[in-house]
This record gives C-alpha cells, structure tokens and sequence, in this order.
C-alpha cells in the first residue's frame, strides 16, 4: 500500500513520510497550494510547478499549467 500527501500529490510507502497523508486516491489538483505546506522531506522530490499559480508537485498532473522544474 501506499500513501499520498493532500498537500502537494508525494507518494511514500510509509504514513509517517508524509506531513498529511491519505491512502485514498487523489483526483485534485494542488494549484494554489503554499510551498509551506509541504512536507519538508519531500520538497527535492517535486519535479513540476505550476506556471499560473506557482505551487509545486511530483507530478505533472495534479497542476493546472505544469512546467519542469530544471
């Protein structure tokens, strides 16, 4: 099983990576999520930002206007 974090779409195999992890699935998008939220640990992880609102995630899909972070 795996976990996903409400707060910017990271995954983990342990609850206790994630600051606030779910095991359900997520169909959401992160767009106007603070880089406050998320989790400490994680932050190298994300790979996508969105250009519009600036929020961040691991993966493309959970942003509205997704470019890679480089």
């Amino acid at each position: 099983m795996f976990y996903t974090c409400q707060n910017c779409g990271s995954t983990a195999d342990n609850y206790s990576d994630l600051c606030n992890p779910t095991s359900e699935k997520l169909d959401t998008r992160f767009c106007g999520v603070s880089t406050i939220q998320i989790c400490e640990g994680k932050l190298p992880s994300m790979q996508y930002s969105c250009d519009a609102c600036g929020s961040v995630s691991a993966d493309a899909e959970h942003l509205c206007n997704p470019s890679r972070i480089k």
